[in-house]
């Protein structure tokens, strides 16, 4: 991509610095959030399924010193800015170009401790496709909720987890697709405001699993009942999203 096209983003309260293209898809909280929902250990492996330009990766491995960062991303501008990404922060990650239905040979003969994912919200045949290429390669599906399942589940070792973040419109489809291949669900809904329905909700499962089913507190992200225009975030996702504090599933305020 062309310099001019490119921004220079601060995440995490400035500890990282992301390039990303001033037209299309930009990287807000919700991968900031994911990121901060994986129960991670220095020298544990993680695998960021669709992970554009590296934000929930490399915000993980900002938060976990040690973690061995990979990725996997169908849009070849935007691997090359993941690998950009990591080197401009002084991280590692290993980034393949690809689709997940049909994954590089080299990554099908790997598995990882944890698989995460951002998927696209929207179904498109229920709604209509944006005009820019890269914000609709972000938001609307191509590759069926099931297949980004099935692909997470393969890559993830034993006793792993893997997590996504989506829309709460599209849970029954997602719970059922984990259900299918993985145990141990928790799920963890993210409140924008007191008195809304959420919007967005994270789910866990692990790979071979036993535990119930344990629907968690949801994560309040903002303070007071009306938006007025600044970043009211509570104590808690503020702490979140600066990298203080990890999204602890059983520990909501």
């Amino acid at each position: 991509m062309d310099e001019a096209t490119l921004s220079r983003d601060a995440f995490l309260g400035g500890r990282l610095m992301l390039c990303q293209p001033k037209r299309g898809y930009r990287a807000g909280v919700d991968p900031v959030l994911l990121a901060a929902s994986v129960p991670a250990k220095p020298g544990q492996s993680l695998l960021d399924l669709g992970c554009g330009v590296g934000t929930a990766a490399l915000c993980a491995g900002m938060r976990v010193p040690g973690l061995v960062l990979a990725g996997v991303e169908r849009q070849a501008d935007h691997a090359a800015l993941a690998i950009r990404n990591a080197s401009l922060n002084g991280l590692e990650m290993e980034v393949f170009t690809g689709d997940l239905a049909e994954l590089p040979a080299a990554l099908r003969q790997r598995q990882f401790d944890h698989v995460i994912a951002n998927p696209p919200y929207f179904r498109r045949d229920a709604s209509v496709a944006g005009p820019d290429p890269s914000r609709e390669a972000a938001y609307g599906e191509a590759t069926p909720l099931d297949t980004w399942v099935a692909a997470a589940a393969r890559r993830t070792a034993p006793g792993g987890t893997v997590t996504f973040i989506h829309r709460t419109e599209r849970l029954p489809e997602l719970l059922t697709a984990f259900a299918a291949r993985l145990g141990s669900l928790e799920l963890k809904p993210l409140v924008p405001r007191r008195g809304r329905e959420s919007q967005l909700a994270l789910l866990r499962g692990r790979k071979g699993g036993r535990a119930a089913f344990r629907l968690h507190d949801g994560l309040l992200v903002h303070a007071g009942e009306s938006y007025g225009g600044r970043a009211d975030y509570t104590p808690l996702a503020a702490a979140i999203l600066r990298g203080e504090s990890a999204l602890e599933f059983h520990a909501a305020r």
